[in-house]
């Protein structure tokens, strides 16, 4: 996998860096990536080949809504190893190796995708207009990932970890949303990460709060 840079992902990238709303902060982060192997990439790749096929031979499910139905599919399994990989070179320390293909979702549309961006994402829409004007948030984004990826080829994944081992989780994390789209003949993916985080529970201060509160329990006791 190599990181693809376009100067449409990174305005709309500045913009999604830090959108400040005083108790929540919305930010977000878009990454290109091509699917050709580079580096240790085919080593992986090839582990990650071996872990799902071990999968599929001890798994019994014969439902055909059921991950190990979707992974006999040789060019599923190429792409869930796209998506993997892709999470690797997002967060190179991090280890991905317990990632299951149930973990991803395919969604049925942009239209799906576009409810749930404009539903999360409505006041970073008004920001975007305020400091912008002109289109939307939501229209910029799909203008640029339209040249990235072709929209009208793409695959939309979305990517819903165990949150004990969930790297995009961050302090304070109020919501967060994980996104890929896979186009499989550019052989290029872009993932689109967003969250809303409290910045009381970001900067410590409902720790500091609760210690305080703590400590007015003890008061007036003989310790």
């Amino acid at each position: 996998m190599k990181f693809l840079e376009y100067t449409p992902l990174d305005r709309l990238n500045d913009f999604l860096s830090r959108v400040n709303f005083g108790e929540r902060t919305i930010k977000g982060c878009l990454e290109a990536y091509s699917c050709k192997h580079t580096g240790t990439d085919k080593k992986l790749s090839l582990s990650l080949e071996h872990e799902i096929l071990d999968y599929l031979g001890k798994s019994s499910d014969t439902d055909s809504s059921s991950p190990a139905e979707y992974l006999l599919s040789r060019s599923s399994r190429k792409t869930l190893i796209y998506l993997v990989l892709t999470l690797y070179h997002m967060y190179p320390d991090y280890d991905f190796s317990l990632v299951k293909a149930h973990q991803f979702f395919l969604e049925e549309s942009w239209d799906s995708f576009k409810q749930i961006f404009e539903t999360y994402m409505l006041e970073a829409s008004r920001e975007w207009i305020e400091a912008n004007g002109g289109n939307s948030l939501l229209e910029a984004l799909y203008k640029a990932l339209d040249e990235v990826v072709r929209l009208s080829e793409c695959e939309i994944y979305s990517y819903n970890p165990d949150c004990d081992v969930d790297p995009f989780l961050e302090k304070g994390s109020i919501w967060s949303f994980n996104f890929f789209f896979y186009n499989r003949k550019l052989k290029r993916v872009v993932s689109f990460r967003f969250c809303c985080i409290s910045n009381l529970m970001a900067d410590g201060f409902l720790d500091d709060l609760c210690y305080e509160d703590d400590g007015e329990i003890f008061d007036g006791m003989d310790m």
